[in-house]
């Protein structure tokens, strides 16, 4: 992992620093997440996921985010608490984050502007949903919602971005994953 995305410097959960270059010759799938969402039950198929492709190089990674909803309001012990007693999550999660807005971490500005749109079930519809709630922002690249997901190379490239409306144990998730999993990093 050569590139300048891998060394963007964030906190683990646990208050430990870290970058994505920690992870060099995985394949990631980054998630911002949310304890209080309607989309929070994907944590069960996000670690479901993560133990059964960790043994062939996948780390997921999930950042708690506050940003849509205030549907993430506790503070990181009660995040974590949250996390492993109801979905016995054990990939890693880092520090409370923004992923949006003017407030957005440099590692989601330089997610969104790798790959600026995400993949939805049905184009459209779910950046429609999110009008009818009067949420909606002016730049089509920005975090729709909570649970987008991004997928970056054992290399270091963003080569998959799915809004929050594809589950992870969606085939064009698993696919690209496991896609990923077969390419040795260069």
């Amino acid at each position: 992992m050569k590139n300048s995305l891998t060394t963007i410097p964030f906190q683990l959960i646990d208050g430990q620093p870290a970058s994505l270059a920690d992870y060099a010759g995985k394949v990631l799938l980054l998630v911002n997440v949310a304890s209080q969402c309607g989309l929070t039950p994907q944590y069960k198929a996000l670690e479901a996921l993560s133990l059964e492709k960790k043994n062939d190089g996948l780390v997921i990674l999930g950042f708690p985010a506050n940003d849509f909803g205030a549907q993430e309001p506790g503070t990181h012990q009660e995040i974590a608490d949250f996390c492993e007693k109801n979905f016995g999550v054990t990939f890693p999660l880092a520090e409370k984050i923004s992923v949006t807005g003017p407030q957005q971490h440099p590692l989601y500005a330089a997610l969104t502007a790798a790959r600026p749109a995400a993949t939805e079930i049905t184009p459209g519809a779910f950046r429609s949903k999110l009008e009818s709630y009067r949420h909606h922002s002016a730049n089509a690249a920005d975090i729709l919602w909570n649970f987008e997901k991004f997928v970056i190379s054992r290399g270091g490239d963003v080569v998959g971005r799915f809004a929050p409306d594809v589950a992870p144990e969606s085939a064009v998730v698993r696919e690209l994953i496991a896609a990923q999993l077969v390419l040795k990093s260069s």
